[in-house]
């Protein structure tokens, strides 16, 4: 409001301003052929009150216009090339016919009350004046129309400068939007265009460094567990060992450490599928029920461990939509997980409830506390918190990151929280539109 309110003050100021000279200008010329019959006419005509008045809205209307913000004001019909270009052009023919008639009135003072006059007298009789002011007119006018032009032609060139920029490869570089018309939305345009090229080449880079690391994952995720079966392999092709009892414990070791492969090699051929959009059978099920009978299957785990589950939660059914057999392997690598990282806690719970339109399922075990600073990286493939003991125990460092991939092929989340009192993964999926 303040804007707009010294924009009216200052442009109804320099109006009758510029009407008050316009108005001694017209006393001047009102006697200087060939503008005196027509300032006679309209001053007998119409008035010169009138015209006074149509002067100064017409200079504050001009001046209002050009000092507030043209976005906030026009129209987006006058915000084109096509209005731009009009503009320069009856900018460039008013400051043109003002510039030809001050340019005669000096030329007619000249004349009359100066030595000039014999010049001037043979230019007119020899020449003409209405060559000379066509001349000098069309002059004027492609001077003003260059200058008034100037600040569209500069921005074309910033614009073709910055696509110059972007093509040798600086995808940093911004081209500043300064016009709403066409040529702004064009750099608009490119600065999206390339912004949205950066972040492909990024996510290009990015795919690229994640196969190189997939690559030396599995490389040497796989060198371990065969290294130590070749080594077997060649005590018992060798003949060094004592006895047969030491042969069976060589065969053995081979034989799980030929598990543990195997494992591994499963685990990627999941993890692959579901990271190269393997198609899910949805259909609605009811992931209440679905954890309950999941908990009882792993009774015997849990008698093993001498630890117990306790289900809290809901009691009503929470329908989602979900490919069972995938989930089914996304929540035993978290029980499984609970029952082998939690079995210092005695117990695991499984929390289930309604949140708005998400069903929330918490795995919570209370053994020891996960670092805060792999909790970022816990659902990285191959990334183990504890190196040693994911050895001793046979994990491939997928089980998690496969869990992950299942849990958002179903629009759903998973996240971790850990403390040293609980470790919570958390899991959230939308409720199926049919029972909510």
């Amino acid at each position: 409001m303040i804007k707009f309110n010294i924009a009216a003050s200052v442009s109804l100021g320099a109006a009758l301003l510029l009407a008050f000279a316009a108005r001694l200008l017209v006393a001047f010329m009102i006697d200087i052929p060939p503008y005196d019959k027509p300032l006679q006419w309209i001053v007998e005509n119409i008035g010169s009150t009138v015209m006074m008045i149509a002067a100064v809205i017409l200079f504050f209307g001009i001046g209002y216009w050009k000092l507030i913000n043209r976005k906030a004001m026009g129209n987006k019909l006058f915000r084109t090339i096509r209005w731009t270009f009009m503009y320069a052009f009856l900018q460039s023919l008013g400051l043109m016919v003002g510039f030809v008639i001050i340019g005669h009135l000096i030329a007619y003072i000249l004349i009359q009350h100066t030595s000039y006059h014999g010049t001037l007298d043979w230019i007119v009789n020899h020449i003409g004046s209405t060559p000379v002011i066509a001349v000098f007119g069309c002059l004027l006018f492609l001077a003003f129309f260059f200058w008034t032009s100037r600040n569209m032609i500069l921005y074309l060139k910033e614009i073709r400068q910055g696509l110059q920029q972007m093509a040798e490869g600086k995808l940093d570089h911004v081209i500043p939007v300064k016009a709403a018309d066409e040529l702004g939305e064009i750099a608009s345009s490119i600065n999206i265009l390339g912004e949205q090229f950066k972040q492909l080449l990024q996510e290009e880079r990015n795919a690229e460094k994640t196969k190189n690391d997939l690559i030396t994952g599995v490389s040497h995720d796989l060198r371990t567990p065969l290294t130590s079966i070749l080594g077997f392999l060649e005590l018992i092709e060798n003949d060094r060992y004592q006895d047969e009892v030491e042969l069976r414990y060589f065969v053995n070791i081979a034989f799980e450490k030929s598990q543990h492969l195997k494992r591994l090699i499963d685990d990627l051929f999941e993890y692959t599928k579901l990271n190269n959009g393997m198609p899910l059978a949805m259909e609605e099920l009811d992931i209440v029920g679905f954890t309950m009978q999941l908990a009882e299957e792993f009774v015997p785990s849990l008698e093993k461990a001498e630890m117990s589950c306790r289900i809290q939660g809901a009691e009503d059914a929470l329908w989602i939509m979900a490919d069972g057999d995938l989930l089914v392997r996304a929540y035993d690598n978290l029980i499984a997980n609970a029952i082998q990282y939690g079995h210092a806690g005695k117990s695991i719970d499984i929390r289930m409830e309604k949140a708005q339109d998400e069903a929330i399922i918490q795995i919570v075990n209370y053994g020891e506390q996960i670092p805060a600073k792999d909790i970022p990286y816990i659902f990285d493939r191959f990334y183990r918190v504890d190196q040693a003991r994911s050895a001793e125990t046979g994990g491939t460092g997928l089980g998690l990151a496969i869990t992950k991939s299942i849990i958002e092929a179903h629009n759903g989340l998973i996240t971790v929280t850990s403390t040293a009192k609980e470790t919570v993964f958390e899991t959230r999926f939308p409720l199926a539109h049919s029972k909510t």
